[in-house]
């Protein structure tokens, strides 16, 4: 007789996750543009967008409340079904640290495996961040390039992996400064975020 698999037992697969960290204030194409760049190039299976909360200890009156860029994420990537918004830093204590963030993801999706994207820039001064050490011995690091970086020491780590990906040579504060002058930024972030920001009356 055959026997019959178990009911409500899932099987899932592993799947290699790159974490973009970023405020995305605003996200705009050239975020997109990386992403898509990494899905293509990495072997990474998708791509999320862990968008970083407004520090308590630093007050910014240009950095959007957490859940209006966590919205803007979402309407960026709504026809891109290999990238996904993640919102978990909302929860845990603050300030955010990313070996904090790591641990709750791990613990929470035990058959992912995790990999951080981030520019040169902050590679040049990873060797700050809490507990650099534990991150860069455990995870990948995919770095793409910032005009003016080149990584610096750890550029040659064994986990770092520097990425041949187009400079992108457009900011979050020059979108913010182009949209304070009144002036067009229709093709320097998806439709979907312009109309929301314009709904929104944002960064005004």
């Amino acid at each position: 007789m055959e026997k019959r698999r178990p009911k409500n037992k899932e099987i899932i697969s592993a799947k290699n996750i790159g974490l973009y960290f970023g405020s995305f204030n605003p996200i705009h194409t050239g975020h997109l543009a990386i992403a898509k760049y990494l899905l293509k190039n990495s072997g990474l299976d998708e791509i999320w967008f862990v968008v970083s909360p407004q520090s308590p200890f630093k007050k910014e009156s240009s950095l959007l409340d957490d859940d209006f860029r966590f919205n803007m994420v979402q309407l960026a990537i709504k026809n891109f079904k290999r990238m996904r918004a993640c919102n978990i830093e909302f929860t845990l204590p603050k300030p955010s640290y990313t070996i904090d963030t790591l641990s709750a993801l791990q613990e929470r999706f035990l058959k992912n495996i995790f990999s951080l994207i981030i520019g040169s820039d902050n590679l040049e001064l990873f060797h700050k961040w809490k507990d650099y050490n534990k991150i860069i011995d455990n995870y990948k690091i995919f770095v793409y390039p910032r005009r003016g970086f080149d990584g610096g020491k750890l550029k040659t780590h064994s986990s770092v992996c520097m990425i041949n990906a187009p400079l992108y040579d457009i900011s979050s504060t020059w979108i913010r400064e182009i949209i304070k002058s009144g002036k067009d930024v229709k093709g320097y972030m998806p439709e979907r975020v312009l109309s929301y920001i314009e709904k929104m009356g944002f960064y005004k």
